[in-house]
């Protein structure tokens, strides 16, 4: 049986699924985060979710995999570099041992997603056999994950996959990790939200944002989407020629944008050291699924 946990800064979510190769729920449960009340509070909803779902299944695990918002750092073994802020430092995954009495592993969400994706998703559609996948999460953040043979791949520092916060452009201005520039800055939803409002006065939301470029009408809208497209090609062929992946799955709100596919992927193909592109750039299939899904398949490696 596989067990995953995805926690989130609202809510965390559980799944038993009951192997790689069958990923029907036996049970799917979700409560509260409520991370306004702390480190320890979080560690305890996590062990309340666990409780609620030996209850509920009668199955007991011998093993967890946990998504988190942020990275497990593996010298320090305590959590960095999460949007929850109050997990950073935090030696969670021997706190959660220590209440649970069982083995857990931890991966960060966009990992999660690129496990998923492959094991189940885009990539088994699209792909089936390929070796190296990289996961994107572009949305209110931008992330990235690394799967090597249908295992996620941490690096040495466990920052594997983090383009985020690559160096991107000056114009992104500064980004909350203390540099300018990041990809996360020019390609997340805040960022292109920002860069609307500076042409315009106007803070409307992505969505509308796409709504008046779609209509044609707008010339900051359309600068906006062009501004996404080009530097989503920039930022993603440095990613292609480090790290040459057979796939890329693209997920987030902003990977709905169709744009990144056609454009972005001309973009890409631009920037790319190499006479063409031939890397597929995937939408991915499983929806809000890929994040506990994911994490549970971390209990299969």
């Amino acid at each position: 049986m596989l067990w995953g946990i995805d926690l989130g800064g609202t809510k965390i979510e559980g799944v038993i699924l009951p192997s790689l190769n069958n990923v029907k729920p036996l049970l799917r449960k979700r409560i509260d985060t409520e991370a306004y009340k702390g480190y320890d509070h979080i560690v305890e909803q996590i062990s309340e979710l666990v409780q609620q779902m030996i209850e509920m299944s009668g199955i007991v695990p011998q093993r967890i995999g946990i998504g988190t918002p942020g990275i497990f750092d593996p010298e320090l073994q305590g959590m960095k570099n999460c949007n929850s802020v109050v997990l950073n430092g935090q030696p969670l995954k021997k706190d959660l041992e220590d209440m649970l009495g069982v083995d857990i592993v931890l991966a960060n969400d966009a990992n999660c997603f690129a496990l998923a994706e492959t094991h189940w998703g885009a990539v088994k559609e699209k792909k089936p056999g390929a070796r190296i996948v990289f996961g994107i999460i572009l949305g209110t953040g931008v992330g990235g994950g690394i799967v090597l043979d249908g295992k996620v791949w941490n690096g040495l520092h466990g920052i594997a996959g983090e383009w985020g916060h690559n160096f991107l452009d000056e114009s992104g201005g500064q980004c909350y990790c203390g540099k300018t520039g990041c990809v996360e800055t020019v390609l997340s939803g805040p960022g292109l939200q920002r860069y609307y409002a500076g042409l315009t006065g106007d803070n409307i939301t992505l969505k509308e944002i796409l709504v008046r470029y779609q209509e044609g009408k707008d010339e900051a809208a359309l600068k906006t989407i062009e501004r996404l497209t080009h530097y989503f090609g920039k930022a993603l062929s440095v990613v292609t020629n480090l790290l040459d992946p057979d796939v890329i799955v693209v997920g987030g709100g902003v990977g709905n944008i169709d744009e990144i596919y056609t454009k972005g992927y001309d973009w890409l193909k631009y920037f790319i050291f190499n006479n063409g592109v031939n890397v597929p750039v995937l939408k991915p299939v499983l929806g809000d699924s890929a994040g506990v899904f994911g994490a549970a398949a971390l209990v299969a490696e």
